[in-house]
């Protein structure tokens, strides 16, 4: 495309670890200037200093994991001086964007309410843990709490293991993406009436809302998903981790297509005609001796071997661990894993966003230094030099 479809929409954003970042570097993946508020005295996002891994001060590999394409502003809101600096520049904005605890946005004047007199279009993006509503709103929280609460550790692990969270924190990642898609879709309606507003997106609402089916199976018929050997999924069989000669292999029969496709391929048309696995419903009931029947089958021949047989006739993929998953040849190939030269580090290499446009993959820079942004963004809006000089000497810029 010409023209990055986000370009000239101003987000600016209070926001620390992952679900806000991650949400809000979408938007600037997309083109949005995404300028990020953070106090110099507190060492700006908090994951400028987590570790293990640093890119030289005040930045990191986590950092620069969740804050690409973006702008950094040093203002301390705790000053007179940088409260007034950020109201005058949120009347430049078209989002503000926090992911704070549900009762800060309110003291901290990041409402509607507070900014959007003078600025009516302006929306006010509030990311939390429990939401701004109800007895909790004071409550911190972070995604693996939200896994612990709705249900996702006993839905995750083999059968008889303590509860396990997922390997990623899917709940973060998740409601960032909600967060940037609502806002996106409340930007669409101030086009058409003029008119902002507060939106409110949170990591335990997110988290409930993803128990989708097994959560419309509770409610409706009261029937527990319950966790399943080999990480089977809960209705279709055969859908699960297989012994391959060397290591594992998923395969996922989804549809009767599929399960004679396997069989085919297994030299096992037999068992299309055995009562116990015939049909999708008796191979559910059946499906730990069809794990044995099919184990013995995989056994024979090595990962590599079976996914030449089955790719592109059902769905199978090896089993990879961290390390062989980013070497994957076919990411490289597809440009998933790409370079990214930062400062510190020429060499440094990042996952690109997912979404292509015009079949090309978004451009990508690195994450800012903290305040590096300062005094260009604030002289866009308006400020004088000899102004941003007094914030600054006042401790208010940085």
């Amino acid at each position: 495309m010409s023209r990055a479809p986000l370009a000239g929409i101003r987000v600016l954003t209070f926001e620390n670890f992952g679900a806000g970042p991650f949400g809000s570097m979408y938007l600037a993946d997309l083109g949005a200037e995404v300028i990020k508020i953070e106090s110099r005295e507190l060492g700006g996002d908090a994951t400028r200093s987590m570790g293990p891994y640093f890119l030289g001060a005040h930045d990191s590999h986590f950092f620069q994991t969740f804050n690409l394409n973006k702008k950094s502003v040093a203002l301390d809101l705790k000053r007179a001086e940088g409260r007034d600096a950020f109201r005058r520049l949120a009347g430049t904005a078209d989002v503000v964007l926090n992911n704070l605890r549900g009762d800060q946005p309110e003291k901290l004047g990041l409402d509607y309410a507070t900014l959007g007199p003078a600025n009516p279009r302006l929306l006010c993006a509030h990311l939390s843990a429990y939401g701004r509503d109800n007895e909790r709103k004071g409550w911190p929280g972070y995604d693996y709490l939200m896994q612990a609460e709705a249900g996702y550790l006993h839905l995750t692990g083999e059968p008889g293991s303590p509860p396990a969270r997922m390997g990623l924190s899917i709940i973060d990642y998740m409601t960032g993406i909600t967060t940037a898609t609502a806002i996106l879709a409340a930007l669409i309606g101030v086009l058409k009436s003029g008119c902002g507003g507060d939106i409110d997106v949170s990591l335990f609402d997110v988290a409930l809302h993803q128990l989708t089916y097994p959560g419309s199976w509770y409610l409706n018929e009261g029937h527990p998903t319950e966790r399943l050997p080999r990480s089977s999924h809960p209705s279709a069989v055969p859908v699960q981790l297989y012994r391959t000669r060397d290591g594992w292999i998923f395969v996922m029969c989804m549809t009767d297509k599929f399960w004679l496709a396997l069989l085919g391929v297994l030299g096992r048309e037999d068992l299309a005609d055995d009562p116990r696995f015939a049909a999708a419903t008796a191979r559910r009931v059946h499906r730990d001796a069809l794990t044995g029947v099919l184990d013995t089958q995989f056994e024979r021949e090595t990962t590599q071997h079976w996914l030449s047989r089955l790719q592109g006739l059902l769905p199978a993929a090896p089993v990879y661990n961290l390390a062989q998953a980013l070497d994957n040849p076919f990411a490289a190939a597809i440009g998933m894993v790409r370079t990214l030269p930062h400062p510190a580090r020429p060499d440094f290499r990042v996952l690109a966003n997912p979404i292509k446009l015009d079949g090309e993959r978004l451009p990508s820079r690195p994450a800012p230094a903290l305040g590096e942004h300062t005094d260009a963004v604030l002289g866009e809006a308006g400020f004088t030099p000899a102004e941003v000089e007094a914030l600054r000497a006042s401790g208010a810029a940085g």
